[in-house]
């Protein structure tokens, strides 16, 4: 496993990090709980140090699980978790309803106040069986755009102990920007992967260029990059790909024939597609780590083995070169 330095931070992560959204089980169909909990322990056996939950992932469950995989051995992880996102109250802005996995409405709504972020530290610092969390970060940016609040409740949080380093996820170079003027931002959370690319138009190159680490999260987007979902595969209503744009039919056919086209390139190491398509995502300029969701040891295990992977600078400008070729409606 490779280790890099986050930002400016003193935190030192693998490059592969283990994402732990799905292991919450809501918006993904459910969860298998002793599954997850494995498919964190075979992560760390293979160097994978860096976990990334959140709160609303399974409305505390995912960060449960966390904590009994961390328990007796805190010091050997850097655990990142976030703000922003309630669901006990409905205070704030309405960030999304869903149906959670006991089949019942569920409102989440976007709230960086101050008193709130607070508290959400010290629920997660109970729920992780923690007294630090490495890298707090916002999940969204927040329509009243009370930066100056959020980030001075980083910077609190920061000069207490109760957090290594601050970072922010889903937000734009410009949001990127204002937040640096209240706190030290040592990284991002952006989505990013083969298909979906926006960042780097500027976002990357910014971030590059600053010092700011990048831990783009869904570089297989979502599990489609992986090969193993068909065209005609249908989700449950309860899982959010059942509506998502890059799972569309005619989406979904054209990365299936960038993955026709990058399949021989994986059979020439012995690797899988995911582990080609993480690859490559951990070594575009800028990118510190890619965050990867593992359900089960047997994906935790291919995840890890990608940091390993000897592309040549050929190979992977052939990679790019396909890439380049991709254009979904999105």
């Amino acid at each position: 496993m490779e280790y890099r330095q986050l930002g400016s931070s003193d935190l030192n992560i693998s490059a592969v990090a283990f994402g732990a959204w799905a292991i919450g089980g809501f918006m993904w169909g459910g969860t298998d709980d002793d599954a997850a909990i494995s498919a964190m322990n075979t992560a760390f056996d293979l160097g994978v140090t860096a976990i990334d939950t959140a709160p609303v992932y399974g409305f505390g469950h995912s960060e449960d699980l966390v904590a009994k995989v961390i328990k007796g051995r805190r010091d050997k992880f850097q655990i990142f978790t976030k703000y922003c996102l309630r669901w006990e109250e409905d205070s704030g802005a309405l960030h999304f309803e869903r149906t959670g996995v006991d089949g019942n409405p569920i409102k989440i709504y976007r709230n960086a106040r101050k008193e709130s972020i607070v508290k959400e530290c010290e629920d997660s610092l109970r729920r992780l069986g923690t007294d630090y969390i490495d890298l707090y970060q916002q999940h969204w940016p927040v329509p009243e755009n009370n930066l100056h609040e959020a980030m001075g409740a980083l910077d609190q949080l920061l000069a207490d102990g109760k957090i290594r380093a601050a970072g922010v996820c889903n937000f734009n170079v410009e949001q990127v920007e204002e937040a640096m003027d209240y706190v030290d931002l040592v990284s991002v959370q952006p989505p990013y992967s083969m298909i979906n690319r926006n960042i780097e138009e500027d976002l990357l190159p910014f971030c590059h260029v600053g010092g700011i680490g990048v831990i783009p999260y869904s570089p297989l987007q979502r599990g489609i990059l992986t090969g193993k979902i068909s065209v005609d595969h249908q989700f449950p209503d309860n899982d959010h790909r059942s509506t998502d744009k890059f799972f569309e039919r005619e989406n979904r056919e054209k990365t299936h024939q960038l993955l026709d086209n990058l399949r021989p390139i994986a059979q020439a190491h012995n690797a899988t597609l995911a582990q080609l398509v993480i690859r490559w995502t951990i070594t575009r300029p800028g990118v510190t780590a890619a965050l990867v969701g593992a359900r089960n040891p047997s994906q935790a295990k291919e995840n890890a083995a990608s940091a390993d992977l000897d592309l040549s600078a050929e190979e992977l400008n052939r990679i790019t070169a396909f890439v380049d070729q991709v254009q979904l409606d999105i």
